[in-house]
């Protein structure tokens, strides 16, 4: 693969983002990948569906751990894939490729460094840089295309002999229609033609591992509940040229002083007040994100509420328009304001992709494991998917190097593992539903007061700023942890109503703080409730 490649400003030290990659000759190659025909072996140890970043990871970290076992993984398209989300890395995800041993994934792809985010509301700005490691560097994310990083990870696929590639259509899980019976592989077709006859009945001698991704066709097979949409992310990108400088890459924890506000805003390369971070503007009908995929491209993701979308293309541009200009008003960002309207007025069609909220569910299937979106999929505002799914595979693969293969131990597996990624899955998944229900959310006065306690709670700096910042990395998966701050942000609204004289007299401004500490409970509890169900 040949991309683009810059003279590194901010090169990652941990992750690293420009070099070569290891298996970049099996890029584009399609000489590893196999067509569905009837000379495909009838059985194999262990079946992988899908090969998008959760799949393919899987795949390969089997194929290390296991290389005399023979390894199937089923994708539809071999091709590059182009989605919307799935751009960003957490830290926590980047230390979860590092144990796959796919620690250089990052290079070659023109990814981009990610130190922290910026965050603005009500006309004021804060910084919250990622944590330090134990040598006291601060941890970095990374961002990209998401279609490049696929295609490394499933290059790295294409170089293990123990993995066979097969582009096909996974139709239905074999199992008995009892409904009660192990699921012993799949039935696959030709994925260009789901409608032929001929399919052919492949078994996994171990084990069936399900990761097609959050519109996973099988996930209704665990979990049947209806799933509602939150929202919708419409998304656009921003072009411009390189940076010259990394002055503003990085910053002190908490509020950005006024007098360091003017500087933000002399980028003419890239718009961003801070390149290589992410940006979350909550000042738009609800939360817009900004994150750059490469030097050159810049992500714009505009979070509209709601589970339906104007069914009208120009009264969905406005409405997208609208958000960003409220989001980056024209007195504060002048040259960002200008770009953005630019991007959704030049941009051919807004792409859509709808936001859920789907917890785990206990795996009572024998025969096969569901992992990744397909088991689980939190709102992508917090970027924490692909850090759940990866950590997900590293607890599954320490569960499988000490467990024999018998139905009792894979139950006694599962059940361990389950309770492994319980933890990180929880603070991320909460945190991203919790973050949207509160910044998306109608303008009620407990809410209001609610977003306004939690900047300010952000803007304090120490570990104000710096533990939330471990749950947006993933470094901290301390759900009692999480509890605490955000009770902490609620006792914070609870005295600004008890100090607001305009708030009425006293015994009602009581009422009012007891109202409010009752809505904080209502926006997370119910969420770490159902992550806990499992």
């Amino acid at each position: 693969m040949t991309v683009p490649e810059y003279l590194p400003l901010d090169e990652n030290e941990d992750w690293p983002t420009h070099g070569e990659y290891e298996y970049s000759a099996y890029y584009h190659s399609r000489r590893q990948v196999h067509e569905f025909s009837e000379q495909l072996s009838p059985s194999f140890d262990y079946i992988v569906i899908g090969a998008g970043p959760i799949g393919a990871a899987l795949a390969f970290k089997l194929s290390t751990d296991h290389p005399a076992q023979q390894i199937l993984i089923v994708e539809k398209s071999w091709d590059e894939p182009d989605r919307i989300v799935g751009e960003l890395m957490q830290p926590a995800g980047c230390q979860a490729l590092e144990l796959l041993g796919l620690g250089r994934v990052f290079s070659g792809i023109s990814a981009v460094p990610v130190h922290g985010y910026y965050i603005a509301y009500g006309g004021k700005q804060l910084y919250v840089p990622y944590p330090l490691n134990p040598n006291g560097k601060p941890f970095r994310g990374v961002s990209f295309h998401h279609g490049r990083l696929v295609m490394n990870l499933r290059a790295a696929c294409k170089s293990r002999d123990n993995i066979t590639c097969l582009e096909a259509s996974v139709v239905e899980l074999l199992r008995d229609s009892d409904g009660l019976s192990p699921v012993r592989g799949v039935r696959v077709a030709a994925a260009r033609d789901n409608s032929q006859k001929e399919h052919k009945e492949v078994t996994a001698r171990r084990i069936t591992f399900v990761c097609d991704g959050i519109s996973s066709q099988f996930r209704k097979v665990l979990n049947p509940e209806p799933v509602a949409l939150i929202s919708h992310f419409c998304g656009l990108v921003l072009e411009h040229e390189p940076v010259s400088t990394a002055d503003h890459f990085t910053g002190p924890a908490g509020a950005i002083p006024a007098s360091l506000r003017a500087d933000l805003h002399t980028q003419k390369e890239n718009p961003l007040p801070m390149p290589h971070n992410g940006h979350v503007l909550l000042d738009g009908l609800g939360p817009v994100l900004l994150y750059q995929m490469s030097e050159r491209e810049t992500r714009i993701l505009a979070d509209i509420p709601g589970p339906t979308l104007p069914s009208d293309g120009s009264q969905l541009r406005a409405l997208v328009r609208d958000s960003l200009s409220r989001a980056a008003p024209k007195q504060m960002y002048p040259a960002l304001h200008a770009r953005l309207m630019d991007a959704v007025d030049g941009a051919q069609r807004l792409r859509c992709i709808g936001s859920k909220f789907i917890p785990a569910t206990a795996n009572r299937i024998p025969g096969a494991v569901w992992i990744g979106d397909a088991l689980n999929v939190r709102h992508p505002l917090t970027g924490g998917g692909m850090t759940v799914g990866l950590w997900d595979i590293v607890h599954l693969c320490k569960q499988m190097s000490k467990e024999d293969h018998s139905p009792r131990a894979l139950n006694r597996m599962t059940a361990q593992w389950q309770w492994d990624r319980r933890s990180r899955a929880l603070v991320v998944n909460t945190l991203s539903v919790a973050l949207h229900a509160l910044f998306a959310a109608a303008d009620s006065p407990d809410m209001c007061l609610l977003r306004d306690a939690c900047f300010s709670y952000l803007s304090r700096g120490s570990f104000y700023t710096m533990h939330p910042s471990g749950f947006l990395s993933g470094l901290f998966p301390s759900p009692l942890l999480l509890l605490f701050h955000f009770f902490s942000v609620a006792l914070l609204a609870v005295t600004m109503r008890l100090g607001d004289p305009k708030a009425g007299i006293l015994p009602i401004r009581c009422l009012s703080a007891a109202h409010t500490l009752w809505v904080a409970a209502c926006v997370i509890l119910p969420f770490m409730w159902r992550e806990l169900r499992p």
